[in-house]
């Protein structure tokens, strides 16, 4: 294994992250993760539902970002602890919508979250939220994942991220965003 693939495990554990080693995966289609983690936890006590088959750079990002921004937003808009991360895609060989593209999802470098379970079991939607806390929250949350991802979609981006928020890592020009 190679030296950042080694040091990112070490900072991914450092996060109190969960995680064990997968199996290499390649696709005669070209998708292809050479050293994929499933993720079953982005923190202590926060779990990753259900667990994610991504790359360690991916899941060390979410896990950082879980820490630096999502439970200090929790916090400050509902006074809860995260419990629980909702993901629905991690590692998924496919192109991208309307596209001969792979997706990030095919090299494990992207992260899709439907939800947010806080202390007590209150569920944050990244769809069909009005309560305007949560909106506040989601918000805060979208804007401030600008930066750590290079890509963050979610709902009025278009109608295949009405429901959740995507979040990636591939490289764009000029090591650029692309955020909507």
């Amino acid at each position: 294994m190679p030296a950042a693939e080694i040091a990112c495990r070490v900072e991914l554990r450092a996060l109190g992250a969960a995680f064990s080693e997968a199996d290499p995966v390649s696709d005669p289609a070209g998708c292809r993760i050479d050293y994929p983690v499933t993720v079953t936890s982005l923190g202590a006590g926060v779990a990753l539902e259900p667990p994610a088959l991504v790359n360690c750079a991916v899941a060390t990002a979410a896990a950082r970002f879980l820490r630096e921004v999502v439970g200090p937003a929790a916090t400050l808009h509902f006074g809860k602890d995260v419990e629980a991360v909702r993901q629905v895609s991690g590692y998924v060989c496919r192109p991208r919508n309307g596209s001969e593209k792979l997706s990030e999802h095919a090299y494990g470098n992207a992260l899709d979250i439907a939800a947010f379970e806080l202390a007590g079991g209150t569920v944050v939607r990244v769809e069909g939220t009005i309560d305007r806390s949560r909106r506040e929250f989601l918000r805060s949350v979208r804007t401030a994942a600008c930066g750590p991802f290079k890509t963050v979609l979610g709902p009025g981006s278009d109608a295949d991220h009405a429901n959740h928020f995507h979040f990636d890592l591939g490289k764009r020009r000029n090591g650029g965003t692309f955020c909507q």
